[in-house]
Formats: C-alpha cells, structure tokens, sequence
C-alpha cells in the first residue's frame, strides 16, 4: 500500500487546521490509517523549537527564523512523515515547505535561493502529493482569529500578511499539478465539502485503495 502526503496551508485564520482535521476524519471513516500532523511543533524538539520561534519577545533575525523553522522541520520529516509513508499512511499536515516560502520568502522577503537550499536540507526533496491552498481574504482571516491567542508572527501588520497571502497565491498558480486553491471564504461546510471533493478528484486512488 502506497503512503499519501497531504498540506493544508493558507494565511492565519483561513480555516486549514479546522479542514486538516475534517480531511482526517474522512479519511479514517473511509478506512485509511492518518496521521494528522503540523508544523511547528509536531515532535518534541519541533514544540521547543515553536516556543522560541514564536513567543521569543525579543527580535528574531530573518536568517535565524528561516533556520529555526527548517529545524523544525527536518526533526518533522525523520521522525513523524517519512516513518508513517514508510508504513503505507496517509500524512495530512497543517502547513510545510510553502509556508515557507510565502512567511519567510514573500513576508519577509528572504532571498529564495536561500529559502529553497535550506527546504531542500530540511525536507530531503520530499514533496506533497497534493497541497490544498485555502485562500480567504485578511479582513475574514481577522475576524476568525480575532479571539484566539496571538503569537509573534500573528502579530504581523495588515501589509505582511497580505505578502504573504499573495506568496501563496503565487504559489499555486505556478504549481497548480500540485497545489489546489480553494476558496474559504464560505461557510465552513461548504468549504469543508470543496476541500474533500478535491481530494477525491485529485487523489481517487486513495478512497480506491483503501
């Protein structure tokens, strides 16, 4: 049995957590063993390594947050992904490499040869086989996380998170074999049925195969 690797990603607020797990649940139900993961933090140095990214009060050099992250992310890779594909699994994660290249890349305006050198050490060319993209509009992202608790990146102005919507958005009109865009600024049903509708459509063999 063939391992799937799936990311959600999109600006804070846009609903991908919500929809990893949505993704997850159906999955399960259709019989397919998932885990469901998230960067940072998804291992025990990933939740040290999240803590000083994003509740250090002091300033983070650009460099240094594109390594803390890449850091992150390698530990994610050899211990969480790559021995779940290894075992035939589905790996749904909320947010990879494109966070990325559109936080750090198109936020921060980090050099993106540089972006990609430190991706490539961190991932070992490990890519998604398919990246859903929920773009929403930052005055809806706002209001959806307005109650939840900010970190050092959610505390970014108005002008970088538009960056770094247009980051992904970019993205995924250069990869669209990969990255799907779907609109979330919907209900949460209707962008939870267009999320899974792409994943049958994009993915049929991993409801088949099941």
């Amino acid at each position: 049995m063939t391992g799937y690797f799936l990311t959600l990603e999109g600006i804070d607020g846009c609903g991908k957590s919500t929809h990893a797990r949505r993704v997850a649940d159906a999955l399960t139900d259709a019989g397919r063993e998932v885990v469901l993961t998230r960067e940072p933090g998804a291992t025990d140095l990933g939740q040290k390594l999240r803590k000083a990214l994003l509740e250090t009060e002091g300033p983070v050099s650009d460099v240094a947050e594109v390594l803390g992250f890449a850091a992150d992310r390698a530990q994610h890779v050899d211990e969480v992904i790559r021995p779940a594909l290894g075992r035939g699994e589905v790996v749904i994660s909320d947010r990879f490499a494109d966070s990325t290249r559109a936080y750090q890349g198109s936020g921060r305006g980090v050099d993106r040869e540089m972006l990609e050198r430190a991706i490539e050490l961190a991932t070992g060319g490990l890519s998604p086989d398919l990246t859903i993209l929920i773009d929403v509009d930052l005055a809806v992202a706002r209001e959806r996380s307005a109650e939840t608790a900010s970190d050092r990146l959610e505390r970014e102005s108005d002008a970088f998170f538009e960056c770094v919507r247009e980051g992904f958005l970019e993205l995924g009109r250069r990869e669209p074999h990969r990255i799907s865009t779907i609109d979330g600024s919907g209900s949460l049903e209707e962008t939870a049925a267009a999320v899974l509708a792409t994943v049958h459509e994009r993915l049929p063999d991993l409801i088949r195969s099941a």
